[in-house]
């Protein structure tokens, strides 16, 4: 109920503190508009048009999204832009959507082949020059991408699938783990120079030259490329990037409400632990090597989240903090906020302890 106290949620409940997102959003566009690149925020993260329309009226030149559904959604609640930042293999159905989607707003998509850039081309037809289409570029993460001297090929075969060639992206992943943003950003910074020096010199005009991570975002060179960065974690900020440094505690715009279910103070045998109703069916179970558990609590900054089963959170607790007592509120820090809120259908926002709003998570699903 709207006006109620946050104590009064049912647990587990994903929790977004309106004032801190706000602060969020606003930090990185004032920051990213001062080092004259665009910001395209990646709605991936959140997955919610009110946040979108947040970020755009703060100034985000478009949208970045992951799949065909959830640009879909993303049009449908009015997004102008949209750039779909992944190489897709376009048949005669995917086709069909990104017509209808190149008929609301402007459309991109992402291709890294020769094979994928005419697949599209040869299931859209006459209607191929209705996408831009961007050649991804392996700038260090060694996912999708090519190298930066092989772009032409790719751009090639595009334009002659009947495609618009409008430049070049990459996603320095390899910045999400220590000591790496700043590397990373370095390399991305490397790679597009090369890509869109070889593309010009091939004849492609190469003006949109797309980059950027939460982690790198704002250790974007502005000698570069670049044009425009596609941060996404920024907005609510996690455990990775708490442990990364590139936020703080006070940063932290999303938790997930839990209660203490179980408690036990330990001894020689059995260690020291919290159980608490949140299990990975709402925190998500990403744990990458180098991060120190599951999760982080708000409460504890020392406790970890050690294990996860489907509905709940084992907490390694600190021998020098009080146990918490049975029912106690904690507010989790989920490792990988992308995952929480793609496994939840609303979430709770609240100011000052007060639930002001509940928003749908409307392309939670949304993964083709």
């Amino acid at each position: 109920m709207l006006g109620s106290e946050l104590r009064d949620v049912d647990t587990p409940a994903v929790v977004i503190d309106r004032d801190v997102l706000d602060r969020n959003i606003a930090r990185m566009a004032e920051t990213v508009g001062a080092s004259g690149l665009r910001l395209r925020p990646h709605v991936k993260t959140h997955k919610v048009p009110q946040i979108a329309r947040l970020q755009l009226a703060a100034g985000a030149c478009g949208l970045t999204v992951a799949t065909i559904g959830e640009a879909e959604v993303f049009v449908e609640h009015g997004a102008t832009d949209v750039l779909i930042a992944y190489p897709l293999w376009v048949g005669a159905r995917q086709a069909d959507r990104l017509r209808r989607l190149a008929g609301s707003a402007r459309l991109a998509v992402g291709v890294d082949s020769a094979e994928g850039a005419r697949a599209m081309g040869g299931s859209l037809g006459r209607d191929a020059g209705m996408l831009e289409v961007l050649v991804e570029v392996d700038s260090g993460h060694h996912r999708s991408g090519v190298a930066a001297a092989s772009v032409v090929d790719v751009a090639r075969a595009a334009a002659d699938a009947g495609l618009r060639v409008a430049g070049v992206f990459t996603f320095p992943g390899h910045g999400y783990a220590p000591g790496m943003p700043l590397a990373a950003a370095a390399q991305e910074a490397r790679a597009l120079d090369v890509a869109v020096s070889r593309l010009r010199a091939a004849g492609f005009e190469a003006g949109w030259v797309s980059g950027g991570s939460t982690p790198t975002a704002l250790l974007t060179e502005t000698d570069s490329a670049l044009t425009e960065v596609r941060p996404g974690v920024y907005v609510f900020g996690d455990a990775q990037q708490l442990e990364l440094d590139r936020c703080g505690w006070e940063d932290l715009a999303l938790t997930v409400a839990a209660s203490v279910v179980s408690r036990h103070p330990g001894n020689a045998d059995i260690p020291r632990r919290v159980v608490l109703d949140s299990g990975s069916k709402v925190l998500g179970s990403d744990r990458p090597a180098w991060t120190t558990g599951f999760g982080r609590v708000r409460e504890c900054p020392g406790a970890r989240v050690t294990a996860l089963s489907e509905h709940h959170a084992t907490l390694a607790w600190p021998e020098d903090a009080e146990l918490p007592a049975l029912g106690a509120r904690l507010h989790v820090v989920p490792n990988h906020v992308c995952l929480t809120m793609n496994l939840v259908d609303e979430v709770v926002v609240v100011r000052d302890g007060r639930v002001v709003d509940r928003w749908a998570v409307a392309a939670r699903g949304r993964n083709s």
